[in-house]
C-alpha cells in the first residue's frame, strides 16, 4: 500500500514545480521530502521525476500518479472534515424510531431543545412500535428507538435499554357511562364489558391486569391507533386500558379515565456496545431531558 506521506509529497512537487518548494509548504526539510520521493519510485518501480536543469518535472508515469494521489487525499481531508463535524457536533444525521404517542409527545420537545443546543444536527424520525424498533436497531436502520416495555417483558439479545420514565396505564370508558359517575372504578367493575386493545405487547398486558381482576376480558376491538381506540370507547362500544402518554398526545372529548396501580417503562433502546457516536449521545441527552419534563408535568 502506498504511503500518503509519499503521495503528498508528489503532489506538492507537482503543484509548486520544485522540491525546496513543496518541502517549504508542507514545512518538512528539503531532505525529507527526497527521501519520500525515492522511497515512492521504491515502491511503485517507476520513474516519476526528471531533473531539468537545477529543477525537476514529473514524467507522464509521475503525472498520472499524482493526479490520482490528488484525488485520494481529497477524499481523505473531506472524509476527516465530516467526522470533525460530526464529532464536534456541528452536523450530522440521527436515525431515531418512536412508538406513535412517544413520537407524539417526546420527540417534538427533543427537537426543540436540539435546535436551541446542537442546530447542526438533524433528527431522522420513523414510527414504529417496539418489536419493528428493535428490528431498525438491528438491521442500522435506527441509531436510538424510543420503546416501551411492561413487567416481564425483556430485550432482546445486544439491545440495551435506558429507562426514561414510568408511564402510568388508565381506565378509559365512554364520558357519559353511567358506572363512572361516582367514585372511581376498577377493572373488575367493567368484567362484563366489551373490551378494545392495542398492541401486542399491550394486549398481553391487559390480559395480565384483568387477569389479576379476576377475569378474562372479551375483546371486541383491537387497534393500534390510540385516536381510533379512544373514539370507539367515546362510541360507547367498549372499554380500554391506554398509558398517559397515548392521553396526553390526544384526548378525545368523549372519554372518563381513571389511573391504575399499573405503568409501563418507557426507554431509550441501543444496539451493540458503548461507546455511541458523540451526535447519537447528543439526541440521546435532549430525548431524556425532554422526558423528565414529561414525568414532571403529568397533565
Amino acid at each position: 500500500m502506498l504511503d500518503l506521506r509519499r503521495l503528498e509529497a508528489l503532489v506538492a512537487v507537482q503543484r509548486t514545480g520544485s522540491v525546496s518548494a513543496a518541502a517549504a509548504s508542507l514545512h518538512y526539510g528539503q531532505p525529507t521530502i527526497s527521501h519520500h520521493l525515492r522511497r515512492l519510485e521504491a515502491e511503485t518501480g517507476a520513474v516519476l521525476l526528471q531533473r531539468v536543469g537545477r529543477g525537476v518535472r514529473l514524467t507522464p508515469d509521475g503525472l498520472r500518479l499524482a493526479a490520482r494521489a490528488e484525488e485520494v487525499l481529497g477524499l481523505l481531508a473531506r472524509a476527516e472534515a465530516e467526522l470533525h463535524a460530526s464529532t464536534s457536533l456541528s452536523s450530522g444525521r440521527v436515525r431515531v424510531a418512536a412508538f406513535p404517542s412517544g413520537a407524539a409527545t417526546l420527540v417534538p420537545a427533543a427537537l426543540q431543545r436540539l435546535a436551541v443546543v446542537h442546530p447542526g444536527l438533524a433528527l431522522e424520525l420513523v414510527e414504529a412500535e417496539p418489536p419493528e424498533a428493535h428490528a431498525l436497531l438491528r438491521a442500522g436502520g435506527a441509531d436510538l428507538a424510543v420503546t416501551f416495555a411492561y413487567p416481564g417483558q425483556h430485550d432482546p439479545e445486544h439491545v440495551a435499554s435506558t429507562p426514561l420514565l414510568d408511564d402510568a396505564l388508565h381506565l378509559v370508558v365512554p364520558y357519559d357511562d353511567p358506572d363512572a359517575a361516582g367514585a372511581a372504578l376498577g377493572l373488575e367493575d367493567y368484567a362484563e364489558r366489551s373490551w378494545i386493545t392495542g398492541c401486542e405487547r399491550c394486549r398481553s398486558e391487559l390480559l395480565a391486569l384483568c387477569e389479576r381482576a379476576g377475569f378474562s376480558p372479551r375483546i371486541a376491538f383491537a387497534s393500534d391507533d390510540y385516536v381510533a381506540v379512544q373514539s370507539l370507547v367515546a362510541a360507547g362500544l367498549g372499554v380500554t386500558v391506554l398509558p398517559g402518554l397515548a392521553l396526553r398526545a390526544h384526548r378525545h372529548p368523549g372519554v372518563r379515565t381513571t389511573p391504575l396501580d399499573a405503568a409501563r417503562r418507557v426507554q431509550l433502546s441501543t444496539y451493540g456496545s458503548p461507546p455511541r457516536p458523540a451526535a447519537v449521545d447528543a439526541v440521546a441527552a435532549v430525548l431524556a431531558e425532554a422526558a423528565r419534563t414529561v414525568a414532571a408535568n403529568p397533565d
